[in-house]
């Protein structure tokens, strides 16, 4: 459905930044490298804590992080073979979560019907994905597509980010283009336009007319000259749960998001550039170009954002009776896509959502 897209202010629903999220998607656990054979990690996904370990084949599950003996993190235990280890009294749990082993009893005796829940996992582009909600559905639906992950034409750099607000209002800032004056010191883009905006039940499609100038656009490939000003497209797509962007096919950006808690937020997004020089003058500098790149350029960038929202975070907690005018209806767009996703599974099941829909009532 093509929305309008004229700037007007619009009072905020306070209820989307109180939702939980729709488990019925896969959600990155991080990058697949920090999983190493025999460890075991602590990861929460959506106030779901997980014990994530990587078998000595390789193979990586997640189980719930509670053992169903006593109750203790399992990611304190440790690996033994394919199998997860409780630190306390050593009961063994296959991927499945069944327990195949306490060590204290006789051979070939009974085992108590004990097993801890274990979540569908799954490696693809570099990241560790879960599937959190109703695993009978996780072979109905992918990661999303990164076309440009493995091709050559594109420098891929992975970028993490880390923000203690919750993922409506990290969401908010990748559709937010207007914000581009918060990062005018780091030569960012200015002057904004939204051009089109379209939504649908799972996705919210915006673009934008942005202008670039100085050094930074220059080596971006953004402007020949930076001198110059130059005025470029760039779209934005939020297909629940995640963000894709692309700037006219010179850079795009693929944003995984892990929403942690109501006040947590991480992300691990793959940036691809495409960099106009021969590959034998590349190939030597793409470790450090993708370490520039990461550190120097968008990690400046990121910091910024992470204050504002963070501070937006802040203030909303103190004060959550607060209302808040929004005047851009992509911005809008996003949050009704965000709620609605919620009450997709949530509202009416009078299980695990309930105390939130109750809390969110008050607003």
């Amino acid at each position: 459905m093509k929305l309008a897209t004229t700037l007007s202010g619009q009072t905020v629903q306070n209820r989307v930044r109180d939702v939980g999220i729709n488990p019925d998607h896969w959600y990155p656990l991080g990058w697949s490298k920090r999983f190493k054979t025999g460890q075991v990690k602590a990861v929460t996904v959506w106030q779901q804590p997980m014990a994530v370990y990587r078998d000595e084949s390789g193979q990586l599950y997640a189980l719930e992080d509670a053992c169903p003996h006593k109750g203790v993190e399992l990611h304190h235990g440790k690996v033994s073979g394919r199998h997860l280890l409780c630190p306390y009294h050593g009961w063994e749990f296959n991927g499945d979560g069944e327990c195949v082993n306490i060590p204290y009893f006789p051979p070939n005796s009974k085992l108590p019907c004990a097993k801890a829940r274990s979540y569908p996992v799954r490696e693809q582009y570099g990241i560790a994905w879960v599937f959190p909600g109703n695993p009978e559905l996780a072979h109905r639906c992918d990661p999303p597509e990164v076309p440009e992950y493995g091709n050559d034409d594109w420098l891929m750099v992975p970028i993490t980010g880390h923000f203690h607000a919750h993922f409506s209002i990290a969401n908010e800032n990748a559709m937010d283009v207007f914000h581009g004056f918060l990062h005018e010191e780091l030569q960012g883009w200015f002057d904004p336009v939204l051009l089109d905006l379209k939504q649908d039940e799972d996705s919210v499609c915006a673009s934008y007319r942005v202008s670039y100038k100085g050094q930074m656009a220059k080596f971006l490939g953004l402007t020949d000259s930076a001198d110059e000003v130059t005025t470029r497209t760039i779209s934005v797509r939020y297909r629940y749960p995640h963000y894709y962007s692309t700037l006219e096919g010179i850079s795009s950006i693929h944003l995984m998001r892990l929403p942690v808690s109501p006040t947590e937020t991480r992300s691990f997004a793959l940036f691809f550039l495409k960099v106009r020089l021969p590959d034998w003058i590349l190939n030597p500098l793409k470790t450090p170009l993708t370490l520039f790149i990461e550190k120097v350029l968008f990690q400046r960038f990121l910091n910024q954002d992470i204050g504002m929202m963070e501070s937006e975070q802040r203030n909303y907690s103190a004060n959550p009776q607060r209302r808040y005018v929004e005047v851009n209806p992509a911005i809008i767009a996003l949050q009704r896509t965000i709620v609605a996703q919620y009450d997709r599974v949530w509202v009416g099941s009078g299980e695990n959502g309930s105390q939130e829909e109750k809390t969110s009532e008050t607003d």
